[in-house]
C-alpha cells in the first residue's frame, strides 16, 4: 500500500459559485466524466459530479451540480484546510472548463467543415479538464489500445492496489489515487498491464518527481509534447491527450486517434494522421474543441 492514511474530520461544507459564458454543456461534461469514472473515487449522477481527494496530507471531498437560475456551476467543498478553496476552486474550474470563451470558439469553429453542423447542435461543448494531472496522466496510459471501459477497470485495481487509505468522518475509508512516489518501485503488472506499460508508469512517475516533466500550463504545447514523448512508451497521441486535459490546452490535438480520422471524413475511410493535421490547421487555436466535437459526433 502507497502512501499513510490521512483522516478528514466532520466539518461543515463550503459552497461557491463558478461563473460561466453561456451556453453550457453541463450534461455532456457529466456523460464524458461518467464512462471514466474510478469507482470510489468518482460518483457522477444525472444531475452532478462528486469525487474524493487528497490536498497536502488532508482528505476532502466536493460536488459540481448546475446552480439553480444563474449562468454558473454551484461547487460544495468539505475540506479541513480553508487556506485551500482558492486551489479548489481553480481546479475545478479548469476540471470543467468554466473560463472558456465559448463565444470566440464557437464563432471560430462553426465556419469550417466538417464541423460546422457539430457545432451548430452544440455550442456549448466544453473541454473535460482533469482533477490532477498525474493521475490523468497514468489514465491515458492505462488507456492505450484498449476500450473506454477496460481503462476504467485498470484504474480501479491501481487505486485498490496502490492508493493511500483515506478516513473520512464516522471512519469512513476510503482509497486514493496514487502520488508519483507510490508508483516508483511498484509491481504495476499485478493490475492486469504489460511489463511494458507498467515500466511506462513508473518511468513517468519518476521523470515527474526528478522534474524531467510537469503540468505547469504556461509551457509551450510543443515543448510538453516534445518532453513527454521522449518517456518510453508516450507517443505522441498520448502527449496530446494529456495536454488537452491536464494543462486543458485549447489546441492540444491528437491527430492519430483512429475516431478522429473516421470523423473527419467524408467518405468513412479514416483519414490519414497527416491528412487530418492539415485539415486542422484551420481549427486552430481550438483544435482540442474540435476534438470533442469531432468524437461526439460518432457517440
Amino acid at each position: 500500500m502507497g502512501g499513510d492514511g490521512v483522516e478528514s474530520p466532520e466539518r461543515p461544507v463550503t459552497t461557491i459559485r463558478l461563473k460561466y459564458q453561456a451556453p453550457f454543456d453541463f450534461a455532456a461534461l457529466l456523460e464524458f466524466f461518467a464512462r471514466r469514472a474510478i469507482p470510489g473515487i468518482e460518483i457522477i449522477d444525472a444531475d452532478s459530479y462528486s469525487r474524493c481527494f487528497a490536498l497536502n496530507g488532508d482528505v476532502g471531498s466536493l460536488r459540481v451540480a448546475q446552480a439553480t437560475r444563474a449562468h454558473a456551476l454551484e461547487l460544495s467543498v468539505d475540506f479541513p484546510d480553508h487556506a485551500q478553496l482558492h486551489e479548489i476552486e481553480t481546479r475545478v474550474r479548469r476540471m470543467f472548463d468554466v473560463d472558456a470563451d465559448i463565444g470566440a470558439i464557437y464563432t471560430r469553429l462553426s465556419r469550417k467543415p466538417p464541423l460546422r453542423r457539430q457545432v451548430a447542435r452544440n455550442p456549448g461543448q466544453r473541454v473535460p479538464g482533469a482533477w490532477d494531472g498525474f493521475e490523468i496522466a497514468v489514465r491515458a496510459v492505462l488507456g492505450q489500445q484498449v476500450s473506454v471501459a477496460a481503462a476504467r477497470t485498470l484504474c480501479a485495481r491501481l487505486v485498490q492496489q496502490f492508493g493511500a487509505l483515506g478516513k473520512f468522518a464516522q471512519n469512513e475509508e476510503i482509497h486514493l489515487f496514487p502520488n508519483p512516489v507510490d508508483l516508483l518501485d511498484a509491481d504495476l503488472t499485478a493490475i492486469g498491464v504489460t511489463r511494458a506499460r507498467a515500466q511506462t508508469l513508473r518511468e513517468m512517475a519518476r521523470a515527474i518527481c526528478d522534474g524531467r516533466v510537469d503540468f505547469n500550463d504556461e509551457q509551450p504545447l510543443e515543448q510538453f509534447v516534445e518532453r513527454w514523448t521522449a518517456l518510453p512508451g508516450i507517443g505522441p497521441w498520448t502527449a496530446h491527450y494529456i495536454a488537452m486535459r491536464a494543462l486543458r490546452h485549447a489546441d492540444a490535438f491528437p491527430a492519430a486517434d483512429l475516431v478522429l480520422r473516421k470523423a473527419a471524413s467524408r467518405n468513412g475511410s479514416p483519414l490519414t494522421t497527416a491528412k487530418l493535421q492539415a485539415l486542422a490547421e484551420d481549427w486552430r487555436p481550438y483544435r482540442a474543441y474540435a476534438v470533442l466535437h469531432l468524437w461526439r459526433s460518432v457517440g
